[in-house]
């Protein structure tokens, strides 16, 4: 065995571990941070690959913008888990049923990947995981790479309309009825008799 695929069962393993942590800690905000180590070690996993620019985007999207958001949403909404816990066992046939269909298609990639690596294949010309990328995003696949960028948009406008209200309790300041101000609205004159005190 050598040290790459070492390495790379080193880092398989820690992502199937975080995981699973991912769906079975109690605490959101944990199974936020182990979502962030499962993201890192499959960044790790992609080096490894030789896709650079995919490990890298993955790290500064997934972990420092989609993750951010994720906390924000757990704090702001105020879900009630213990409630969703409560029902947890109705969803087992669904989940079961959903890890099956991926687990068969992972399965059906890796036969077609051995069966395709038996048979002779020329070799493309030299060209960075970059440029590659680009010219596929950009000049094979414009339009969905558009659409994906509008459908993001109006995601982001859902979760901030979503999280936006009116709170009662917040108290706001008028500037302008702060300079128009006069002595008389905000002090007031008492006349009182003096009193004597009885001796």
């Amino acid at each position: 065995m050598s040290f790459q695929t070492a390495v790379f069962y080193v880092f398989a393993a820690i992502l199937v571990f975080a995981a699973l942590r991912v769906i079975s800690v109690r605490n959101p905000v944990h199974a936020a941070l182990w979502l962030v180590l499962s993201f890192f070690t499959a960044a790790a996993i992609w080096m490894l690959l030789g896709a650079e620019f995919l490990a890298i985007v993955l790290v500064l999207v997934y972990v420092g913008a989609v993750m951010v958001l994720f906390l924000f949403v757990i704090m702001m909404l105020d879900v009630n888990f213990d409630e969703m816990r409560r029902h947890f066992r109705s969803y087992l046939p669904v989940g079961a049923a959903v890890g099956a269909l991926v687990l068969l298609e992972m399965v059906l990639v890796i036969l077609a990947g051995a069966a395709a690596a038996g048979r002779p294949s020329t070799q493309p010309a030299p060209v960075s995981n970059t440029q590659a990328l680009g010219r596929l995003l950009y000049v094979d696949y414009v339009y969905p790479f558009e659409l994906a960028a509008v459908l993001l948009l109006v995601a982001i406008v859902a979760a901030i309309a979503l999280t936006y209200r009116k709170r009662r309790e917040t108290k706001t300041q008028d500037p302008g009825e702060q300079v128009k101000v006069r002595r008389a609205d905000r002090v007031r004159l008492v006349s009182m008799p003096s009193e004597k005190r009885e001796s």
